[in-house]
């Protein structure tokens, strides 16, 4: 290679080598897809949005649940008949959002927030009541002086632009809630279903679907969640063997066997927690539409380490 070509390609390599690196670990459980690894009180847990569809329910019915990373034991099952849900933790409290309502579940007017200091009790407000609307995924964070709750919705079609969008209410208080101006969103203008919002240094994180290549997952940031900055080492994550892999020994031979052939187009969902030094990530992959599994992965660092990681500043923007 000649000299002058080398040197034109070195600060690709440079920005290769700072990407942050994400460990998958493979498959965990399957049909699952909506979960948030947080931790509550100094021990890990994985939130779950448990479907109706779930091999493993019997109930009928949707409902949320944690479970204990280390023992695997869960908690007992609340929130039925709402969806979609994502779990925030602060202090000795958890709060977690899902959608429902009216006599809807996808795709509702309504995003609960559902407070807990034990995992058991647990108090249901209504956070959002927004007739026209259809509101889908959540995710919350706090600035250290409000909380922002992101949610995902398909109409008023005027708001939505291409399904899906993001958009945002802000509270003081986590009772009253405000809803942004319009120009608050993210993206208008193709499919960008949000999933997952962090804060720092003064920007608002949004970890989003894109539809590219099939479907990965993608980080854009933002000081005022009106314009937004794309991280010039997306995607995040996207569809590889590496998601077979399986990371659950108590997956039976048929559930073996769907993760070794089923179709993989989609990483999706992911959600991430930092846990004694480094960052635990779930995530989903399959076919994105309805043939899915859970995954998880890790990252060696902090939340911080991983969140300014995407934007080194010696990287060209785009």
């Amino acid at each position: 290679m000649h000299t002058r070509a080398l040197l034109l390609l070195l600060p690709l390599i440079a920005v290769a080598a700072e990407r942050p690196r994400i460990h998958k670990l493979g498959t965990i459980d399957l049909d699952l897809v909506e979960t948030t690894p947080v931790v509550f009180k100094g021990k890990l847990y994985r939130f779950e949005y448990v479907r109706s569809r779930y091999w493993a329910n019997r109930s009928g019915d949707d409902y949320f649940r944690f479970i204990d990373h280390a023992t695997g034991k869960a908690t007992p099952a609340f929130a039925k008949g709402l969806v979609l849900g994502s779990a925030f933790a602060e202090g000795g409290t958890m709060y977690v959002t899902g959608t429902g309502g009216k006599g809807k579940k996808w795709g509702a007017e309504q995003v609960h927030l559902l407070v807990s200091r034990d995992l058991i009790h647990w108090e249901d407000r209504i956070a959002l009541d927004l007739p026209g609307f259809t509101i889908f995924n959540t995710s919350m964070c706090s600035t250290g002086s409000e909380y922002v709750l992101m949610f995902e919705i398909r109409d008023p079609k005027q708001q939505a632009g291409v399904p899906f969008t993001a958009r945002f209410a802000k509270s003081r208080d986590m009772k009253q809630w405000t809803l942004t101006p319009p120009e608050c969103n993210y993206a208008k203008d193709r499919y960008t279903a949000p999933h997952c919002l962090r804060y720092l240094d003064g920007y608002f994180y949004d970890f989003y679907l894109e539809a590219h290549d099939g479907y990965e997952m993608r980080v854009v940031r933002s000081r005022d969640l009106i314009h937004w900055e794309s991280s010039p080492l997306n995607p995040v994550l996207r569809a590889s063997d590496d998601d077979r892999r399986i990371a659950n020994p108590k997956l039976t031979g048929d559930q073996r066997r769907r993760v070794a052939t089923a179709v993989n187009c989609n990483n999706s969902d992911i959600d991430f927690c930092e846990y004694k030094g480094r960052l635990v990530i779930n995530y989903s992959w399959g076919n994105q539409q309805g043939v899915e599994h859970l995954a998880e992965a890790y990252y060696d660092g902090s939340e911080a380490g991983f969140l300014r990681g995407w934007f080194p500043e010696s990287a060209p923007r785009r």
